[in-house]
């Protein structure tokens, strides 16, 4: 089973993942309200802004304060943008 890190050391296995999207349109908000209130919501974020929305094959939706193309990224064995630069965090990545 492959696990990828989506940020503060939480891990998630790569093959339940249906779809990592921006937290931004309505229906994803709608998405994640009622996972918080069916007790399905897993918040990774570590009081950060939620910048990616994780949606799992059993129903629970994941937020995290990495980008989903990072995200995307360690799922498919790339390296991110912050591997040239060991003193700048992902977590702290500030575009979009």
């Amino acid at each position: 089973m492959k696990l990828i890190n989506v940020g503060y050391g939480n891990m998630v296995a790569v093959s339940h993942i249906i779809a990592i999207v921006s937290p931004d349109s309505a229906p994803v908000k709608r998405m994640v309200q009622d996972a918080k209130e069916r007790g399905t919501a897993v918040d990774a974020t570590f009081g950060r802004r939620t910048r990616a929305v994780i949606i799992t094959d059993s129903g629970h939706v994941i937020l995290s304060a990495i980008q989903p193309r990072h995200i995307a990224g360690r799922a498919e064995n790339r390296e991110d943008d912050t591997a040239d630069n060991p003193d700048e965090s992902e977590e702290n990545d500030s575009d979009e």
